[in-house]
């Protein structure tokens, strides 16, 4: 008898090369996380090994650049992928490196988190890498979703507010890339409401078009926030690898990344900023219901 099952079941291969924190609550843990999570096949490329908690970053190890390249080699030469998520790249070299590989497997599918410090302060990149990141990835690159502080370092002054999205988006859309999501999530932590700003181009009947949209939520009151950038971006490429267009594809990252911070606000993970709950989906109301019971 014949049987009636598929020979094969395709699913959205997402490639992350980042950061690995040892903490498991940023970085290419977290990305795996939020690929699995939604229904993708998670692959990771590790650009340095950082020594990682709650309480913050104690030491980075850059990963030597021909394993950086034989890791991006590797997956791509027999698995392929549908998109991938660039998370920390902790030098011009690295990013160079990266670059370099993704142009020689013509990967056309990019979203790049411009991961240059860390919450809790510590450097993870800086100048010579943010310049590296302009002028090698953001020309191949589908989206950037710097946050405000990563935003304000490529552009070399500071974003107060905003009413400065616009003309920030616009300069920096301008550097290359295809698309800008600013997150507005590090303004003044006293305003309930959050803006993320999203500029793109599209071409309607032979002309290029910019469009913009912003996306208004609520700030989560937790102070488990550790990984929300890695996570909005994974889940933003993981959206746009499952056929979602862009904006589809922000909203629903944006969705997936509040509803993870409310149902994170009860982990005690750490003594420091704990992560969001990436599995909420799966399991929804393990942790409320038991502190409902006390």
């Amino acid at each position: 008898m014949k049987s009636l099952l598929p020979t094969s079941v395709q699913i959205p291969k997402v490639l992350t090369i980042a950061g690995s924190d040892s903490g498991g609550g940023a970085g290419l843990q977290a990305d795996l996380k939020v690929i699995t999570a939604l229904g993708g096949f998670g692959m990771s490329v590790i650009t340095a090994i950082t020594a990682q908690n709650t309480l913050g970053v104690t030491r980075i190890q850059d990963i030597d650049l021909d394993v950086v390249e034989a890791q991006i080699d590797a997956v791509l030469l027999d698995i392929g992928v549908d998109i991938v998520k660039i998370g920390m790249l902790a030098s011009p070299e690295i990013v160079k490196t990266v670059a370099k590989s993704l142009r020689k497997h013509g990967v056309k599918r990019i979203v790049l988190d411009p991961v240059l410090r860390a919450t809790s302060g510590a450097s993870l990149g800086g100048d010579d890498t943010a310049q590296a990141m302009i002028s090698e990835l953001f020309p191949i690159t589908t989206l950037i979703t710097p946050n405000l502080d990563e935003a304000s370092l490529l552009l070399g002054r500071e974003i107060r507010g905003s009413n400065d999205f616009k003309l920030a988006a616009e300069e920096l859309l301008d550097m290359g890339p295809q698309a800008v999501l600013i997150k507005g999530g590090h303004l003044d932590s006293t305003h309930t409401q959050i803006t993320d700003y999203l500029m793109w181009r599209t071409i309607e009947d032979g002309l290029e078009v910019v469009q913009t949209k912003e996306f208004k939520h609520y700030r989560v009151n937790t102070v488990n926030t550790h990984g929300t950038g890695c996570s909005l971006a994974s889940a933003i490429a993981t959206y746009l690898a499952d056929g979602h267009d862009l904006s589809h594809a922000v909203a629903k990252a944006i969705a997936y990344v509040e509803a993870g911070l409310e149902a994170g606000r009860f982990l005690s993970i750490g003594e420091g900023p704990g992560p969001l709950w990436h599995m909420h989906d799966f399991y929804p109301t393990t942790l409320l219901d038991e502190k409902d019971k006390h």
